[in-house]
Formats: structure tokens, sequence, C-alpha cells
């Protein structure tokens, strides 16, 4: 009798020890892989509460009606179904400095240009280690454009034969304003602006496109071009000029659409926000001139996927589905409504309904003069640094 009952016993700690390893294989197996992902101690949220996985980009707010109406897009299709995407508007340098500071909410980072881009890595190797970039391509290119009134556009060229930085700076330091330039002393003084380079990609480019001017090259702009007295002293004339610095481009044009001539002669924008704004100007103040500079530069708006400690590789493949969406012909198409020239080489610039067709009579062309390279990143910290020196306080 007590040797059936130890044999009874015996089969119920077995049957025990089998069910702790059924219990033990689904927690291991199910439970853990869908727990959050840990980094260091800190967990880092891939899913939304729905299931979906759950990206965040931080782009520049040139790109906002177009990145908003692509999300409402890729939320209808079957795979966006299963991607949830945040859009977070920052400055393109704002949001490089984001993702340094360890930003968990970041996965993609979609600045206007590649110009910080070497920065970026610099100061990513400083902090961290490995590649910050997981993958990359361009979504849409727009060069960098002077917006003028055309009244007064076709004054300053009877004055000065051409519209550039250097003519610019000569307009800036005429001391009688419009009435030395065109007999119009009612216009007041000439009136010029750019955003701020330590806050804009596009301010930043002003300052690479003036060097490029005032050297005459479209490559190799080096730490002597940088700091040679003249160019230094030029630079100076015209940002001396300048009133205020925005931190945002869109806000430049806007200002200048909303208060007129009162507020700017001339801006210094990207293309794209020149075509969004140039209906709305027409029936306020009257009619635009977009002129090329003789030195440009490409602004590829680069969709940077983040190889970073927080990022998943759910949220990896996530942002890859995005990314293929963006290239897509349609919303490619779409970037055409909102002024940029599409990424997708396959999509076409000109053709009936086009900007570039519609709105030829304003100044828009397709094709560009001297296009000019990104300098180092030890070039454009110099150009930043010396720039702060004369103008940071404003």
């Amino acid at each position: 009798m007590e040797q059936e009952k130890t044999s009874i016993f015996g089969k119920l700690i077995l049957l025990l020890f089998i069910a702790g390893c059924f219990y033990g294989a689904y927690f291991f197996f199910f439970k853990k892989s869908s727990s959050p992902t840990k980094n260091s101690g800190s967990q880092t949220k891939t899913e939304s509460s729905s299931g979906a996985v759950e990206i965040g980009i931080a782009y520049g707010t040139e790109k906002k009606r177009w990145l908003e109406n692509a999300v409402d897009q890729f939320a209808s299709t079957s795979e966006g179904k299963n991607i949830k995407v945040n859009l977070i508007p920052m400055g393109s340098l704002e949001g490089a400095q984001s993702i340094l500071a360890g930003n968990k909410q970041i996965q993609v980072w979609s600045p206007a240009s590649a110009a910080y881009k070497d920065i970026f890595l610099e100061e990513w190797s400083v902090k961290y280690s490995g590649n910050p970039i997981y993958k990359e391509d361009a979504l849409a290119l727009t060069p960098m454009v002077f917006v003028m009134w055309d009244e007064r556009y076709q004054a300053f060229i009877q004055k000065y034969k051409a519209m550039n930085f250097s003519t610019i700076a000569q307009a800036l330091q005429e001391k009688t304003g419009w009435e030395g330039i065109a007999q119009k002393p009612e216009w007041g003084l000439f009136k010029f602006g750019h955003t701020h380079p330590n806050q804009s990609n596009s301010g930043l480019l002003t300052l690479v496109l003036m060097a490029y001017d005032y050297h005459k090259k479209t490559k190799g702009l080096t730490l002597h071009d940088i700091l040679d007295p003249g160019f230094q002293d030029w630079m100076k004339s015209i940002e001396n000029g300048i009133s205020s610095f925005p931190n945002s481009t869109g806000n430049l044009m806007r200002e200048m659409i909303l208060k007129g001539p009162s507020s700017y002669d001339a801006v210094f924008v990207y293309e794209s926000v020149a075509i969004d704004y140039l209906k709305s100007a027409e029936g306020r103040w009257g009619n635009l001139k977009i002129i090329y500079p003789q030195y440009n530069m490409w602004n590829e708006n680069p969709y940077y996927i983040i190889q970073a400690p927080w990022v998943s590789s759910d949220q990896h493949d996530a942002a890859e589905a995005f990314l293929k969406f963006l290239l897509s012909d349609q919303v490619q198409k779409d970037s055409l409504n909102h002024g940029f020239r599409p990424g997708n080489p396959t999509v076409p610039i000109k053709f009936a309904g086009s900007p570039f067709v519609q709105y030829a009579t304003f100044g828009l062309r397709v094709d560009l003069s001297n296009v000019a390279e990104p300098p180092r990143a030890e070039v454009i910290n110099n150009l930043l640094a010396s720039w702060q020196r004369s103008e940071g306080s404003r």
C-alpha cells in the first residue's frame, strides 16, 4: 500500500514538472516577444496601444503639408494599417541635435538637405559608436531662390543689371535706400531677409552660397576661403543690413506675403516654399519674381532611418515601408503640388498643370546654372562660428 502511494506521488511530481516546462516555454516564446525593447535598463515603446508599430519622423517643416497628406494616405493602405507614423516638426539642425541627445521618439530624420550630415556623423562618433544611419534616400529636391516683388525687381535690375549677393550687398549699403536705387524714396530702405543659420538649413545654405559666390567656384570650398578677410568683411556687410533672422523658411516667406513690401523687398528661400506662396501674393500685394542665384545647391530632403540603441528592427521595417510609399509614383506626383521636384526620377516635372509650366512667367525654370557641392564639416563649422561671432547676439 505504501509503495502504491509512493508511485502516485511520483506521478504527481512528474505531471507538475511537465506543466512547469510548458509554462516556461510559453513565457519565453510569447510573453518575452511581446515585451518592449530594452536598452540599458530603460524601455522603448515600439508598438502603439492598437498593436501597430510606431515610428517618429523629425522633419523640416517645409514638407509639412506634403507629409501630412502622405501619412493619411499611407494609413489607408494594407501595410500602413499596421504602422503608426508620428510627424515631429523640427528645424533641420534641431532634429540632428535631438537625436544626438538621445530622443527615443525619433526613428527617422528628414532635414531639408544633407548639408549638416557630416557634422551629425562626427558628433555621433564622439558621443556614441558606429554608423547612426541605417538607410537613406532622397525624397524630393528643391534649389534655393531669391524672391522679390516684381515691381521692385524691375527697378533693381535697371540699376544693378543682375540680382546676386554682390548686388544685394550694394543695395543694402545704399544709405538713401530706394531713393538712391530707383528714385523711389517712398519705398524706404532696401530690405533683404534669410533665416537663422544656426537654426534653419536655408540660413546655413545662404552663408555657404555667399562663400561660393564670393570665390566664384562650385566645389572645394576651404577653410582659407572662409577665413579670408575680404570674404569676412563682405559677408558682414550683408548680414549687418538684415534686421532679423527667422527660425523657419516658411515663417519668413509667410511674413513677406502677410505684410508685403514693408517687411521685405527680397528674401532667399527654398524654391518649393516660393511656389507655395505665388498665388497668395498675387491677390494681396502684386506679383512675385523668382530669381535663381548664379551658384546654387540642391536640397534633397533626405530620409535617414536611424540606427540607434532605441530603434528596433520592427521600426526599421516600418520606416522602410513608409519610405517606399513616399517614393511611389502617385505620392511623388503629389510633391509637385507642394513645389517640390520629385526624388523619383521616373516622375516627370514638366507637363500640363505642373507648377513649372503654370508659373513659368514668375521666373520658374527647371534647369540650374552652377550647382555647388556641400562643403566639408570643418568648413561649415567655421562658417557658422564666424557668423556667430558677428551676428550671434541677434
